[in-house]
């Protein structure tokens, strides 16, 4: 993977991910017992039970996984159920390494339900024509499209590389969910094409978490090509990464009177005057006189007035 900065040596252990973190309900049963998750079931009312007797179960907080409690979960059941992807994918999906994570059958299911419908939108995808070219011209939907696979790219490479594995799996979720729009655009063959890109960048993405997954969609992507894991780490593309325009408060002594969209590139001159021209600032200072403009790159522009707001 190629760097984007300096990781310091301390770095990758404050992103240590460990056993005593991932925590789960405890639960006993009538007599007292510690019971297995796998041995709790829900009864008709709602209520936990064992499973085999039918017994009350009290339902214990929320706590680190441990044997003499016995609310550990078998990841070789887990493994067995859903795969071994799911089960990844799972646990990178909510490790922030500044606090526990529960694990719940609920996010298991969830995780497996994406890996079913990334492997969805790539038998779509597969069924396109395939194209090698870029298309000279792009549509509205193409073009947003390839920016979101762009942005993608970088964003994900920026988290595994700084540990932030859940932020990584949140950024494909959000492609996926791009994906998906575009499949509801009207058709046209640069889209079809910007489809196709987008499908196998976010398989690429997804491989150091779901292996087999990327394997299999890049498979039916590319039938006869490369695996994954020998093609080098996705690049984004600087121009279609970079954010088409910017935000910018508008503040009147303070007191803020509205936004303005101007791109990256604009100079403080286009910034203030476009804020100026913004119906609700411009109503904010007929009539006074300016003495200050101040303006802070990409973020806020602020007028002060002569006698106050």
């Amino acid at each position: 993977m190629k760097a984007t900065g300096h990781i310091s040596i301390e770095e990758p252990f404050a992103g240590l991910f460990t056993q005593g973190m991932v925590t789960h309900e405890s639960y006993r049963g009538e007599d007292g017992r510690w019971l297995y998750p796998d041995e709790v079931v829900q009864g008709d009312d709602g209520s936990a039970v064992h499973g085999e007797t039918g017994e009350k179960v009290t339902v214990g907080r929320v706590e680190a996984m441990s044997k003499s409690k016995r609310n550990t979960v078998d990841p070789g059941a887990i493994i067995a159920r859903f795969g071994a992807d799911t089960a990844r994918w799972f646990i990178l999906s909510d490790n922030p390494p500044d606090r526990d994570m529960e694990w719940t059958e609920a996010g298991v299911v969830g995780a497996y339900r994406f890996t079913q419908r990334l492997f969805r939108l790539a038998e779509g995808v597969a069924a396109l024509p395939a194209r090698d070219d870029v298309p000279d011209t792009l549509s509205p939907a193409a073009r947003s499209l390839r920016r979101a696979t762009h942005r993608t790219i970088l964003a994900v490479t920026e988290a595994l590389e700084s540990f932030a594995f859940n932020v990584a799996v949140a950024r494909v979720y959000e492609l996926a969910n791009a994906i998906g729009d575009a499949e509801k655009a009207a058709d046209s063959a640069d889209l079809r094409w910007a489809r196709r890109e987008a499908m196998e960048m976010a398989a690429r993405l997804a491989a150091p978490m779901m292996p087999h997954l990327a394997e299999e969609i890049l498979s039916r992507l590319r039938p006869g090509g490369p695996l994954v894991a020998e093609l080098p780490w996705p690049e984004a593309d600087a121009s279609l990464a970079a954010a088409e325009s910017v935000t910018i408060a508008v503040q009147v002594m303070g007191k803020l009177r509205g936004t303005v969209d101007v791109t990256p590139e604009a100079t403080e001159a286009k910034v203030i005057a476009a804020a100026e021209a913004e119906p609700n600032v411009a109503r904010a200072l007929e009539g006074k006189r300016v003495v200050k403009r101040i303006y802070v790159r990409g973020r806020i522009v602020n007028f002060v007035v002569a006698g106050g707001g």
